[in-house]
């Protein structure tokens, strides 16, 4: 079967370039270089930047250095602190020891104040009931639960 389209002719190497493709390169770069030549040329000539002279002489040119020297950094300042002196008071509180039991040779444990009650009735007629360890008129025989109070109940 035979194909209902024809084939494009193929390019003849001798054939110059169409126009549209000849203005599509050359007409951009042409205004390119237009702009730049524009560009390079407008701006004013600066009469101090001028190099040349009315009479062809030369002008002398002075060269300027600058040398900086470099201080060593400053040193902090001392510290000053401020010393108060304050007074305070020490108040001591002092807790009673209870009195350590030598123990007597008759084992009566009496203060040692010579204050011995025979039992807690003798205690308590005297107004001294209840007796805790340490005071004048305790002694072992008058605890019987042994918690350091004579004559508790």
């Amino acid at each position: 079967m035979s194909s209902p389209y024809t084939t494009p002719p193929a390019p003849q190497p001798s054939r110059t370039a169409p126009r549209w493709a000849r203005k599509r390169y050359v007409l951009p770069a042409l205004g390119l270089a237009f702009f730049l030549g524009i560009g390079a040329g407008a701006g004013t000539p600066d009469p101090a930047d001028d190099t040349r002279t009315a009479a062809g002489t030369s002008h002398p040119t002075a060269t300027v250095t600058t040398t900086v020297t470099v201080s060593p950094k400053a040193e902090p300042a001392p510290t000053v602190t401020e010393t108060k002196t304050v007074k305070t008071k020490v108040t001591e509180t002092v807790t009673a020891q209870p009195a350590v039991d030598t123990g007597s040779a008759d084992n009566d444990d009496s203060g040692g104040d010579g204050t011995y009650y025979a039992n807690c009735d003798a205690a308590r007629a005297a107004g001294a009931a209840p007796v805790h360890l340490g005071e004048p008129g305790y002694a072992r025989h008058l605890d019987r639960d042994g918690d350091g109070t004579g004559c508790d109940s």
